[in-house]
């Protein structure tokens, strides 16, 4: 099947091409045309599990990989998460919690990151070897190394704000095994690292230096569809369970709310919704850099605004990327416009999308953002109502889903384990803080009465590897300098 870039349609691929470029040549990102051709048996996905959900979903996009051998590579990667069903669907007072945290990283990331090493396997060629890049705002990193560590034929690079993670997600990244990976911490933020990255993509000449060399430059951001297509797997198993549990009738429209900072995820729904889900709304829920917030509410994106450390760092992020597939789509995919919106965040920081982009924008999504502060509020109600701990991404999404209680039934998702933040957690539940991380975990568990995942506790007793701090200039040297040192 043919994927085109989101801002040129003579920009076009096979399925694999688009797995191992990340990015189009352009700069744009790579979009199937015919998305709303792909609408699925919603009927029959009510009797399957989830790795035969997986399935249906994945052979949409896929269909260059033989049926058996992506059955093989959903189960290998499933097979490593702490539940038997993948992800896991709770009550938690008047909503609907989606557990996404259940992988090795206890992050929504695994439900990719752990299948993407396989996706791009089946893309490479013998001789060819694939250079990952990522930047991360805390939870893609740690997910893609562990994805990635020592798997033939590839190398992982991670860039990740120095100073702008939870302790625990730098020590997850820093302290990563394996022989093909490398960490930075980049001296500025998530957008800093993000668009350096995204500088290397564009690089067509370093690309063919590369490429010289059998060498495949390649993302595990969300810019990948490889990340991408996968989380659009828990929307339709999230409905499936409702109507099995009773909870609505086939074909009833339900509310997700979604804590968003680059807008895969909550993109990944919206294909969802293309290819058939029933949906009244998405919400999406943001801390206090609510550029999402005030596009969704007004239709400019303006990205120059101050930046702020929040408690909920994963989502510090003024530059969405996976935005620009949204504007594809709600254009009429018409590329040249989506490229001059592009274009226009390039120049000048922002642009405005037309009335009726806007309208067909908020037919369907709304926004709601909150401070650090409501964000704790949320944490510290919800644990003395129900007894459920949030961690403070997935107490944004229930904030906000909370004022939508009238509409109907609502399915917040809860990005990451609440351990990965136990200092923020205890803040917010009115606790002492000490200044040693662990110190703060071992606090929590005793507090709530649950054990971290051990992939967090044992933490401390691991080596740091990584601890070279860079500019964001610097990002093209660290990856000479990592191909010199293994000799590639």
């Amino acid at each position: 099947m043919l994927y085109e870039s989101t801002r040129s349609s003579r920009l076009q691929c096979d399925e694999f091409e688009a797995l191992l470029k990340g990015s189009a040549e352009d700069g744009g990102l790579y979009v199937d045309r015919k998305l709303q051709e792909k609408e699925l048996d919603l009927h029959a996905l009510i009797g399957m599990d989830y790795r035969q959900c997986a399935y249906e979903v994945l052979s949409r996009f896929f269909d260059g990989i033989p049926e058996k051998m992506l059955k093989d590579v959903i189960g290998q990667a499933y097979d490593r998460f702490a539940v038997p069903e993948t992800v896991r669907l709770v009550k938690v007072g008047p909503l609907h919690v989606l557990e996404l945290f259940h992988g090795p990283t206890s992050a929504f990331k695994d439900v990719a990151l752990t299948l993407l090493p396989h996706l791009l396997g089946c893309a490479l060629k013998k001789e060819e070897r694939a250079l990952i890049l990522t930047a991360t705002s805390g939870d893609t990193g740690k997910a893609a190394l562990a994805g990635f560590a020592d798997v033939p034929n590839t190398d992982i690079l991670v860039y990740y704000p120095k100073d702008g993670t939870s302790r625990i997600q730098e020590l997850q990244m820093t302290t990563q095994q394996g022989n093909n990976v490398s960490v930075y911490g980049l001296k500025g933020n998530f957008d800093d690292a993000q668009t350096a990255v995204k500088k290397v993509f564009a690089d067509q000449k370093f690309r063919e230096e590369l490429a010289k060399r059998k060498i495949r430059l390649t993302s595990a951001n969300s810019i990948n569809i490889g990340r991408l297509t996968p989380q659009i797997v828990y929307y339709f198993d999230t409905y499936r369970k409702l109507v099995r549990e009773g909870c609505i009738k086939e074909g009833e429209k339900i509310l997700f709310s979604v804590p968003s900072g680059n807008f895969g995820d909550v993109l990944a729904g919206y294909y969802a919704y293309c290819m058939g889900l029933p949906v009244k709304r998405f919400i999406v829920a943001s801390n206090a850099n609510n550029v999402l917030t005030d596009f969704i509410r007004t239709g400019v994106y303006d990205a120059g605004r101050p930046f702020y450390k929040t408690i909920s760092p994963s989502m510090d992020i003024l530059i969405s990327s996976n935005l620009e597939r949204l504007l594809y789509y709600l254009s009429g995919r018409n590329n040249e416009e989506t490229a001059g919106y592009m274009r226009e965040l390039k120049e000048k920081g922002s642009y405005r999308i037309s009335e009726e982009m806007l309208k067909k924008l908020q037919e369907l999504f709304t926004a709601e953002c909150f401070s650090d502060e409501e964000t704790s509020a949320a944490i510290r109600r919800v644990y003395e109502t129900t007894g459920y701990l949030l961690d403070p991404h997935s107490a944004v999404g229930y904030a906000a889903a909370e004022k939508y209680l009238e509409e109907g039934v609502i399915v917040t998702l809860a990005t990451a384990s609440p351990f990965k933040f136990p200092a923020y957690v205890l803040k917010a539940l009115g606790k002492e803080v000490s200044e040693e991380e662990f110190s703060n975990l071992h606090l929590l568990e005793e507090y709530c009465g649950k054990k971290a995942p051990e992939a967090i506790s044992r933490l401390q007793e691991l080596p740091v590897r990584f601890n070279k701090a860079i500019a964001k200039e610097d990002v093209k040297q660290s990856i000479e300098e990592y191909l010199e040192e293994h000799a590639l």
